[in-house]
């Protein structure tokens, strides 16, 4: 059905997950390399992507609605964004938005927030910018989001939207899907066909990275469970906030919302359902932790290639990409075909220097932190050089297809150890990261992948086999290891004997 085209809806989005064990800030900078646009510059970068933005414009268009693209600034995973910064981004944004808001009438405002961005002001970063956006266009204008079920829902992103619909798989393979779903469900309510209405329950439990995979258990048929929920028709979406523990702030945790069409109490009610029903399975949902040793020997047995997952240093959640503790056992251990990728741009310069064919002793990563390890000191030839950009068709996660992980290098030492080295941090969301630059990953018997759960869209396609590794790092998987200041207690599982009820 097509729609009056003079609905205009607006739409704007501040994303990045912010990891507040790192110890640097996220900066101006880290958006400005990233993505940070205003106006139609937006609808140019969207287009093409697998991204729930992407989704929204599709949408809007295939239903006749004009997409008026107001805001859109996104960082990689990194540290807290620091004030100035912060700053920055919230004057810009709703300065694009008073603008909008001169020119011309907007009947509804899409919006696409993480969950789980943190600033040194502002804990809730989310929840602060959704409620001035709430108070600049008053409370009868329609406020419709996505997010990422990786963030950490607060009530006050609850109270400043009519509806919030979170990614459903992880690896993110929905997003695009997810922001179809809010612009058809936007324009249905500005032609008052719909009267969504939301509610959400905040049950005291994180859920560990480690079981966040909504494919495999205990995620999957807990999925299930919510999706017997949309059988009756009063329900429009619910949603399942997984959380992102590596957030030490009070909203950390696992949350759910269901959307109903203008009953509140129902909404209510299934939330609480689900949240009930979450808290009862709490003890699946605690992390296995599979030390590098017994990864090793489990790998070593397997038919390859192998994927070994680097919890501790997972880029998707923040870390610096650098970790060695991993490719430190391998090395040790002489491991023939083996591969790690590695963030170092120093060492990126001195394999550019040496040139293709030569040989130089490299000391390759562990350049941030003792946390995360010690360089790889090794002799090795440099296999090849490459301006580090690359191309990703398929949906995969984090919705973008077009990637830049700077000038790049690839050296291989004499006990058969691989090492991809990057000057920016790039998570291993594409087989294309390796590919393009004449890795073949079939040839491996090892493939290190700094990720947890984002990486298996990709390595599934060559790995018959993925081991999830505690590794060290700002990421662990061993969340009782981290120093938190701000969560909320009690809270399942760093209490492990408390009770709780909706």
């Amino acid at each position: 059905m097509e729609y009056n085209s003079r609905m205009r809806i607006g739409i704007l989005a501040l994303i990045q997950e912010s990891n507040t064990f790192i110890s640097e800030p996220t900066t101006l900078r880290h958006f400005q390399e990233e993505l940070l646009v205003t106006g139609e510059e937006m609808r140019r970068r969207f287009v093409d992507a697998h991204h729930e933005i992407s989704g929204m414009f599709h949408a809007l268009e295939d239903l006749g609605a004009e997409a008026v693209p107001i805001f859109a600034a996104r960082a990689m995973p990194f540290g807290v964004i620091e004030k100035v910064a912060i700053e920055a981004l919230l004057s810009q944004m709703f300065a694009a938005l008073d603008q909008t808001l001169a020119a011309g009438t907007l009947d509804g405002i899409l919006v696409a927030p993480h969950g789980a961005t943190v600033s040194q002001p502002y804990p809730d970063v989310d929840g602060h910018w959704l409620s001035e956006v709430r108070r600049r266009v008053g409370s009868e204008m329609p406020i419709i989001g996505t997010l990422d079920p990786h963030g950490n829902l607060s009530p006050e992103m609850v109270a400043a939207c009519d509806a919030l619909i979170a990614y459903r798989t992880n690896p993110h393979l929905d997003q695009k899907a997810r922001g179809i779903d809010a612009a058809r469900l936007m324009v249905r309510t500005v032609n008052g066909e719909r009267q969504p209405t939301m509610a959400a329950a905040f049950p005291p439990m994180a859920i560990n990275i480690e079981k966040q995979c909504t494919s495999e258990e205990p995620c999957h048929s807990f999925y299930k469970l919510a999706d017997a929920q949309l059988d009756d028709e009063r329900v429009l979406f619910n949603s399942i906030m997984l959380g992102f523990p590596y957030a030490d702030v009070a909203e950390m945790g696992s949350a759910l919302i269901v959307v109903t069409d203008g009953d509140q109490p129902l909404a209510q009610k299934l939330a609480n359902d689900l949240a009930r029903e979450l808290w009862t399975r709490r003890d699946d949902f605690v992390g296995t932790l599979i030390s590098i040793d017994d990864a090793l020997d489990r790998a070593m047995d397997l038919t390859g290639p192998v994927c070994l997952l680097d919890m501790g240093d997972n880029a998707g959640g923040g870390s610096p990409a650098d970790g060695t503790h991993l490719a430190h056992a391998i090395h040790a251990r002489k491991i023939d075909r083996s591969l790690v990728i590695l963030a170092d741009p120093e060492s990126v310069n001195l394999a550019i220097q040496t040139g293709v064919g030569n040989r130089a002793q490299f000391g390759a990563g562990g350049k941030t932190d003792h946390l995360h390890g010690s360089p790889i000191e090794c002799e090795a030839t440099v296999l090849g050089t490459y301006d580090g950009k690359f191309e990703e068709p398929l949906p995969r996660h984090g919705g973008f297809t077009v990637c830049d992980q700077g000038p790049t290098a690839v050296i291989r030492s004499d006990d058969g150890l691989t090492i991809m080295l990057t000057t920016r941090r790039m998570p291993p969301f594409s087989l294309r990261q390796l590919t393009t630059f004449d890795i073949k990953p079939e040839e491996y018997q090892l493939l290190v992948a700094k990720g947890v759960n984002a990486p298996l869209a990709a390595y599934r396609e060559v790995c018959p086999h993925l081991i999830r590794v505690n590794t060290p790092g700002c990421t662990t998987a061993d969340i009782l290891s981290l120093p938190y200041d701000h969560r909320r207690r009690p809270m399942f599982p760093f209490e492990p004997d408390m009770e709780w009820e909706v």
